[in-house]
């Protein structure tokens, strides 16, 4: 088979799947063989990272957020992930509705009464159970689940969708270091980055779902008395993934999506059960205070090390703040390759403004709701069984809390259908997200292949029931966090190569307004003619035959003659009428200059006289996408008069850019090949 032909088919990635796999088994093999031993290097491990690097995952955080939040508000946020003409392929609430399921999942159900009474009964620097206790328990909770989380999120998903979508790199972590690295990307550096994020997302699912298996156990034993047993929850993760694979198989559009759009609206459900099964007002009051004071003092509770508290407090801030870190850290390659995923063709800054408020606002409203409910029982109710398993099993605190409103039949069987749905979407995005990450893809809007889907949905369930078996969940746990140390460098390597690229992107733009637009050619009454021109298949083609090909053409040779290096080309896609024409000029280690021309199948406009119901676009295309130019009905000399406009404004850019620190030249959205063939050797 011929290197082109082959390059033309999604493949797998030998080098990142077989590295992945091989780290995945040494790990397992020792964590399994040497289960005490392995528990206690891990935790030693953590204790170690806690003490000696708390403060920079401190800093770290915040300054992902703050990265987020100064590009998404800048001039670049309006640069779309995706070619400039593409557009969203989900509606908000589809989309909202997948950002809340992969990037918060089962654990919302895990942490919402456990942890707000956990920080209410052992807080860190306050007596407990005071009213200090009392006020800071929830506000300490959406710090931990708010901004700072979903700004790491957001940093990886923008970087991915912009480099992948934008750019044609493959959708891999190793794209984002392209202005850093160039054609490296694809060497040595590249794969130990994405056999590290595959490790990482691996591993952090794995232990996501076997804190989930677990409570999924609960909620079956106290509903039907299915015993909590190493076999049960063996059979329950088999179904998980059976269910996994099948909603993988679908598909985002189909099955993650529904799957995520039941779930939001299960849980809303749930939510609004138990704000108006319980004191509706003063939970209302509550998060109205909860939210003002998570917002009033975020700066100071961002920065608080406990460096003047004790060792209690220390270790306190070990096993939560500094263990939450590493953990979104560890996630952040998946969920950001899933929100990359299902956010093409919205602006940078639609992305990182939807990604960090729509889950905050439904993460808040949940966590006060259940937290000061939970709180209430425990401190006003005598309900002293309810704080003892926050603190000791936590898994059972959500039937518990729920076992004191009504209709407990009902809402323990919501739970535990939200834990399933929860468990099934997490399992299948992640092994969407896996299958991506060891796959060559040739178009980067696709998936990989579905055999490849179904090993990795396999592959976390098996690693997960083996870590059940060896009693490995809180080693893998500590070694999650433990692994995020490194990565965390990745996402600050991530920042600058996003912000290289930006601002070469800033610099076309003030270049195409340097060089003001070209004259249009012809009198008034041809651009009127032109403007309500509707023509059919013939009229394009003439426009092709006499004005395009020609005038393309004589402009490349003018361009050789020069000493310009310019090529023309002629490509006939399937279901389009007309061959697109590519010219391409290409600079020494500089970004191409790319002017395509595509025709367009338009629907005639009903306030037009026309004789078809259809008409044809010839669409002027660059680099970065359509720029909403219709060249039919030019002539030859108004062709060249607007490819000159277009090659003025890339060199304008190109002089800007020079000045600037270099940076690889990014590939254009079109004239590249398809990803996998710019591979290097």
């Amino acid at each position: 088979m011929s290197h082109h032909e082959s390059a033309s088919r999604d493949r797998l990635n030998p080098v990142v799947f077989h590295g992945a796999v091989a780290g995945i088994v040494v790990f397992l093999f020792f964590t399994m063989t040497f289960t005490e031993r392995a528990g206690a290097l891990f935790d030693s491990g953590l204790a170690w990272v806690n003490d000696t690097f708390g403060w920079y995952y401190m800093l770290a955080a915040v300054a992902y957020l703050v990265f987020v939040l100064v590009i998404s508000l800048s001039r670049v946020g309006n640069i779309r992930l995706g070619p400039d003409h593409s557009r969203p392929e989900f509606s908000l609430l589809s989309w909202a509705s997948m950002l809340f399921a992969a990037g918060i999942g089962i654990d919302l159900l895990f942490f919402c009464v456990a942890e707000p009474l956990s920080h209410y009964l052992t807080p860190p620097d306050m007596a407990p159970e005071s009213a200090a206790a009392l006020r800071q328990a929830v506000p300490q909770t959406f710090l931990h689940w708010g901004l700072t989380g979903w700004g790491m999120y957001v940093l990886m998903g923008m970087a991915l969708a912009y480099f992948s979508y934008r750019h044609r790199l493959p959708l891999a972590i190793r794209s984002a270091l392209y202005p850093l690295l160039g054609k490296r990307i694809y060497g040595p550096i590249g794969n130990a980055v994405d056999i590290t994020a595959v490790i990482s997302t691996v591993f952090g699912i794995a232990t996501s779902l076997g804190i989930g298996v677990i409570q999924l156990n609960y909620g079956l034993s106290f509903m039907f008395g299915v015993p909590e047993s190493l076999s049960t929850q063996v059979v329950l993760i088999v179904l998980v993934v059976i269910l996994a694979t099948i909603s993988v198989v679908t598909g985002v559009e189909k099955g993650i999506r529904r799957l995520s759009e039941f779930n939001m609206l299960l849980a809303a459900a749930l939510l609004l059960f138990v704000l108006f099964q319980g004191d509706t007002l003063a939970l209302l009051n509550a998060l109205v205070l909860n939210v003002g004071d998570y917002l009033s003092g975020f700066v100071g509770k961002s920065f608080d090390t406990y460096a003047f508290a004790g060792s209690d407090a220390q270790q306190w801030k070990g096993w939560w703040t500094i263990f939450f870190w590493g953990w979104w850290i560890a996630w952040t390659p998946f969920v950001g390759l899933f929100l990359a995923r299902i956010s093409r063709g919205r602006t940078i800054r639609q992305f990182a403004l939807g990604a960090l408020l729509i889950p905050l606002g439904f993460m808040m409203a949940w966590m006060s709701i259940f937290g000061n409910a939970g709180i209430d029982m425990v401190a006003n109710d005598g309900l002293a069984v309810l704080g003892e398993q926050a603190l000791a099993t936590p898994q059972t605190t959500i039937y518990t809390f729920l076992e004191q409103y009504p209709y407990i039949g009902v809402t323990a069987s919501v739970v535990t259908l939200l834990g399933v749905v929860f468990f099934v979407t997490s399992a299948d995005s992640g092994a969407l997200v896996l299958a991506n990450f060891t796959s060559i893809l040739r178009d980067v809007n696709h998936d990989a292949p579905i055999r490849l889907r179904i090993f990795w949905a396999a592959v976390i369930g098996l690693i997960t029931i083996a870590l059940l078996m060896a009693g490995g969940l809180d080693a893998l746990q500590s070694a999650v966090v433990i692994t995020a140390l490194p990565f965390s460098l990745v996402m600050f390597a991530i920042m600058v190569g996003l912000a290289r690229a930006l601002r070469t992107e800033k610099e076309k733009a003030d270049a195409r307004k340097l060089v003001a637009a070209s004259g249009e050619g012809g009198n008034w009454k041809e651009r009127l003619d032109r403007a309500l021109d509707t023509s059919n298949r013939a009229g394009a083609e003439s426009t092709m035959e006499h004005a395009l090909r020609p005038g393309l053409k004589q402009f490349v040779e003018e361009l050789e003659r020069r000493g310009q290096s310019a090529t023309l080309s002629e490509e006939q896609i399937e279901g389009e009428p007309l061959p697109r024409l590519t010219l391409q000029v290409d600079f020494e280690a500089m970004q191409s200059f790319v002017y395509q021309v595509r025709p367009h199948r338009m629907r005639t406009p009903s306030f037009l006289p026309a004789d078809d119901d259809y008409y044809l676009r010839l669409d002027v295309h660059l680099a970065e996408g359509g720029v909403g130019q219709n060249l039919n009905g030019y002539t030859r000399g108004q062709v060249i008069d607007d490819v000159l406009g277009e090659y003025e404004r890339h060199l304008q850019f190109l002089a800007i850019a020079r000045q600037g620190t270099p940076t690889p030249a990014m590939p254009g959205f079109i004239g590249e090949p398809p990803q996998g063939t710019t591979q290097e050797p």
